[in-house]
C-alpha cells in the first residue's frame, strides 16, 4: 500500500488534473481520473515485477546496495518534488462533461505517457522488498492488489476532501502539499540510506 500511496502522493500533472476536475466536475470525476492512473501505475509495476522476478538472485544477493541505490534515487526526486511548482505544468482543463470511463482512459493515458515512472518503481520495489525470492504466486498477486488499493486510497482521500472545500479551495495550495509530502519522502529515504549503509558495510564486514 506504501507503493501504491507514493506513487500517487507527488501531485504532478495527473494530480493537478484529479484536482481540476474535482473541482469543475465533482468527486466521482476526479476520482475515476485516479483511477485510470492507479491502473497505469499497475501496468508499470507488472512490467518492473516480471523482470524483477528473472533476477530475483541477483536482488537476493544484493538487496543492501540495492536500497542504497533506491534511497539516493527517491532523496533525488523528493528534493524535486520540494522545489518544483507543479501548477505550471498543466493546462486548464474546460470540459465540463461527467463520463467517467472518458475520466478513467485519460486518467490512463496521461500517466502511461510517462513512462520515467519506472525509474520510480524500481527504488520503491527494492526499498521496501517486493517481490522477494520466497513469496509464493498468491503473495505477488495480493501484494500487486495492496499497491494498487494504495493508490485507490488516496485518489479518494484527496478527492473527498476536494469536494468538501471546493468553494474554498486554491490549486496553487497543491504546491505545499507537494512539499509536506516531499519532506515526508526525503526523511524516509535518508532514513532507509542510513540503514543500508550500515548494513551493506557490516557485510562488508568494515563495521
Amino acid at each position: 500500500m506504501s507503493i501504491g500511496i507514493i506513487l500517487s502522493a507527488p501531485m504532478g500533472p495527473i494530480g493537478i488534473l484529479c484536482i481540476q476536475r474535482t473541482l469543475n466536475n465533482g468527486r466521482n470525476s476526479g476520482f475515476f481520473t485516479g483511477v485510470g492512473a492507479a491502473i497505469s501505475d499497475l501496468f508499470y509495476c507488472l512490467l518492473i515485477g516480471l523482470g524483477i522476478s528473472l533476477v530475483t538472485d541477483f536482488i537476493a544477493d544484493h538487496v543492501n546496495i540495492l536500497q542504497i541505490i533506491g534511497s539516493i534515487i527517491l532523496i533525488v526526486y523528493a528534493i524535486y518534488m520540494i522545489v518544483h511548482n507543479p501548477v505550471s505544468q498543466i493546462k486548464e482543463n474546460i470540459d465540463q462533461r461527467d463520463d467517467r470511463l472518458r475520466d478513467m482512459v485519460t486518467g490512463f493515458l496521461f500517466t502511461l505517457s510517462n513512462p520515467l515512472i519506472m525509474f520510480l518503481i524500481i527504488p520503491l520495489f527494492a526499498r521496501f522488498g517486493f517481490p522477494l525470492p520466497e513469496y509464493k504466486f498468491y503473495h505477488i498477486i495480493i501484494g500487486y492488489l495492496f499497491i494498487v488499493a494504495g493508490a485507490l486510497a488516496w485518489w479518494a482521500v484527496i478527492t473527498f476532501f476536494v469536494d468538501k472545500v471546493r468553494t474554498h479551495f486554491n490549486i496553487r495550495s497543491m504546491w505545499l502539499i507537494n512539499r509536506i509530502i516531499g519532506s515526508i519522502i526525503l526523511i524516509l529515504s535518508l532514513y532507509g540510506l542510513f540503514t543500508g549503509t550500515i548494513a551493506y558495510l557490516q557485510q562488508l564486514q568494515i563495521i
